[in-house]
C-alpha cells in the first residue's frame, strides 16, 4: 500500500503542465515512483514505476544517471 510520497523531482515547465515525480514505498518497502500532475480538481498520474537501483542513490532520491 503507498500512503505517502516525497516529492523528489519538481517539473514546473513539462510540456503536460506542471509535474512532479514522487519517492513512496509499498509492501514490504519496495520503493515506487509516481510521476504526477497536480492541479486544483484532480491528481493525474502519468505514470507508476519501480526504480532501477542502478539509475538512483541508495534512498531512490537522486538519479546517479540521466
Amino acid at each position: 500500500m503507498f500512503d505517502h510520497g516525497e516529492v523528489i523531482e519538481d517539473y514546473p515547465e513539462d510540456v503536460r503542465g506542471h509535474s512532479c515525480l514522487l519517492l513512496g514505498y509499498g509492501e514490504d518497502d519496495r520503493p515506487i515512483h509516481v510521476v504526477c500532475s497536480p492541479n486544483e480538481e484532480y491528481l493525474a498520474v502519468i505514470t507508476v514505476y519501480l526504480p532501477d537501483e542502478n539509475e538512483w542513490t541508495d534512498d531512490f532520491r537522486v538519479r546517479t544517471k540521466s
